[in-house]
C-alpha cells in the first residue's frame, strides 16, 4: 500500500470521481488506469467506466489491492442514456460527485481526402460527442451534491501540431475548444474545466496493435528530454489539475510531451 499525505494532494481525500476509459489490456499502465490508481492512492472513491467491464473490473482489483476504494461500471459513453446511468451509479455508490476524467477516445490517419466520411464522423463521436454527453451529467451532479467540482479532459498535441491526422488532430482541437468553453459556462458555478495535451506515451493503446523498436525509439527521440512519456505522465497531470493544488486554474491546456511540440515535426511515424 502507497503511503499518503492528505497535504499532498489537497482537495483529493474523500472526494469521488468518474473516470471514462479507465480500464486497459492486462496489466498495462494506460491513461485512464493511471488517473485512476493515482486519484485513488490520495484517498478519492473512483468509479472506473469502460466499455468492456472486465477492463474496468482489472482496475479496480488494482486499486483496492493498492488500499483504495473503487467500483467497477460498464458503459458506451457514445450513448446518452448510459452516461447518465453511470453519473447516477456515482452518486448511488458513493453519494456525491467531485471529479470526472474526460479520457476516452481513438485514432485515425490520413488527410481530408484520405478520411472516409464513416471514418470523419466516429472520430468526432468518440473523441468529442462522449466529452459533451458525459460532462452534461456530471457537471450538474457535482453543483447538487459538491457544490463545486473539476472536470478534466484528453486532448493531445496534435490539435496543436497538426501531422498527419486529420480527423484525429480536429477532433482534438475540438476538444480544447470544448473545454474552455464549458469553463466559461460553469466556473461561475464553481466548475474547474482543463485539459491535457499528451504527446507520444507508451501505453497500451499504443502498443498493443504492435509497435517495433525502431518506432518506438523515434517516439522516444522526438522528445528533448530523450526519455519516453507513459500513462503515469498523464495521469500525474490529471491529478495536479483535479486537485486543489490547481484551484486557480481553469480552462488551461496543459501539454505533457517531453518538449515534442519544440522541434519540427515528423509525419505520422512518431504519431502520438
Amino acid at each position: 500500500m502507497t503511503t499518503r499525505r492528505p497535504e499532498d494532494d489537497p482537495g483529493l481525500d474523500g472526494r469521488v470521481a468518474i473516470v471514462t476509459g479507465g480500464g486497459a489490456a492486462d496489466d498495462g499502465i494506460g491513461n485512464g488506469r493511471a488517473a485512476a490508481l493515482l486519484l485513488a492512492r490520495a484517498g478519492t472513491r473512483v468509479l472506473v467506466v469502460d466499455r468492456k467491464l472486465a477492463l474496468a473490473e482489472r482496475t479496480v482489483a488494482m486499486i483496492t489491492a493498492d488500499g483504495g476504494t473503487a467500483a467497477a461500471h460498464e458503459a458506451d459513453v457514445t450513448d446518452d442514456a448510459q452516461c447518465r446511468d453511470m453519473v447516477r451509479a456515482a452518486l448511488d455508490r458513493f453519494g456525491r460527485l467531485d471529479f470526472l476524467d474526460n479520457n476516452v477516445g481513438i485514432g485515425s490517419r490520413g488527410s481530408v481526402v484520405d478520411e472516409e466520411p464513416a471514418v470523419w464522423r466516429r472520430v468526432m463521436q468518440v473523441n468529442v460527442e462522449t466529452m459533451f454527453l458525459v460532462s452534461k451529467h456530471a457537471i450538474p451532479a457535482m453543483i447538487r451534491t459538491a457544490g463545486r467540482g473539476a472536470i478534466v479532459t484528453v486532448s493531445s498535441i496534435s490539435a496543436l501540431r497538426p501531422r498527419g491526422l486529420t480527423a484525429y488532430s480536429a477532433s482534438k482541437g475540438a476538444v480544447i475548444a470544448l473545454t474552455r468553453a464549458m469553463a466559461v459556462d460553469h466556473g461561475p458555478q464553481g466548475i474547474r474545466v482543463n485539459c491535457v495535451a499528451p504527446g507520444p506515451v507508451y501505453t497500451p493503446m499504443v502498443y498493443g496493435p504492435g509497435m517495433s523498436d525502431a518506432a518506438r525509439a523515434q517516439r522516444r527521440r522526438a522528445s528533448i528530454l530523450g526519455i519516453e512519456g507513459t500513462g503515469w505522465d498523464i495521469g500525474h497531470a490529471v491529478r495536479f489539475l483535479l486537485s486543489d493544488h490547481a484551484r486557480y486554474i481553469t480552462g488551461h491546456v496543459l501539454v505533457v510531451d517531453g518538449g515534442v511540440t519544440l522541434q519540427s515535426p515528423a509525419r505520422d511515424d512518431a504519431a502520438e
